[in-house]
């Protein structure tokens, strides 16, 4: 009996909401019959946001498809456990022959699931192949729907989720042009009180759910102090006056020999 050739792995970034994001190679994926489709959920009972990028793209899954458990904790053995029996699962499609989709909303690169999943499943069969195909980021849609460039020039960029705390933002604040701060949730009431304390609550923006039909984009963040808002929720923090140190100007010229008779000089 042949064993078929070993299926390869998509990390397809679908962008943050909008599905006019997402890129003509996540399309093309999206677009082949003999594709699994798997996606992340948070538990058995809830919904995937990645999935939902998708259907209102129009898209229907495939016959086989598959959801991958990803739950919320910080409990690091339960996580691990996790990890590997989403692997486990996708290893046994790609064994069969199967091409293996993983929708990712944002970027698979950046704050997604699948990097856990690939770096598992590689630890299982390192043979396996895996492309990773790039997406628009939520701070990157928030910055262009507000009109905000993310950085000009040699501006500085820091990409923190906020759960870090207020202490490592402040000390981030002077040493960064823009902030993008990550799943504020929890720490939206003292992230508005220090940004207030710093002069910069007028250079601040909140951006929730960035490119979906729900977004909302709230530009007087001082409104928010006590509201709830959702997980995938956000802040962009420009900091006009920040001091900022010496900076090279250009590349310095090589000194070089003189010329030897006969031969070409080069300049740059």
């Amino acid at each position: 009996m042949n064993t078929p050739p070993l299926g390869r792995l998509y990390g397809v970034s679908l962008g943050p909401g909008d599905p006019e994001l997402m890129t003509r190679r996540a399309w093309a994926l999206l677009q082949r019959s003999d594709m699994v489709w798997t996606w992340p959920v948070r538990s058995t009972k809830s919904e995937s946001y990645a999935l939902d990028i998708a259907t209102r793209a129009g898209l229907v899954p495939p016959a086989r498809h598959a959801a991958l458990l990803f739950p919320m904790t910080h409990d690091a053995e339960k996580l691990a456990r996790h990890w590997l029996r989403a692997a486990e699962t996708v290893l046994e499609l790609l064994q069969g022959g199967q091409d293996v989709l993983f929708l990712v909303e944002g970027d698979a690169s950046t704050f997604a699931t699948f990097g856990y999943l690939a770096r598992t499943l590689r630890g299982l069969a390192p043979e396996v192949e895996v492309e990773v195909v790039p997406g628009v980021t939520s701070f990157i849609a928030s910055c262009a729907e507000l009109r905000w460039p993310l950085a000009e020039q040699d501006d500085t960029v820091a990409i923190v989720p906020a759960a870090y705390g207020v202490g490592m933002v402040e000390r981030l604040l002077d040493d960064f042009d823009t902030l993008v701060l990550m799943k504020v949730k929890p720490l939206l009431d003292d992230l508005i009180g220090l940004l207030e304390r710093r002069g910069l609550i007028e250079h601040t923006c909140f951006v929730e759910k960035a490119g979906s039909p729900v977004e909302r984009v709230v530009r007087d963040v001082r409104t928010l102090r006590g509201e709830k808002v959702n997980y995938l929720s956000l802040l962009i923090v420009k900091n006009p006056a920040r001091v900022r140190g010496e900076r090279v100007k250009g590349c310095k010229k090589k000194t070089s020999e003189p010329a030897v008779a006969g031969e070409e000089e080069i300049h740059e």
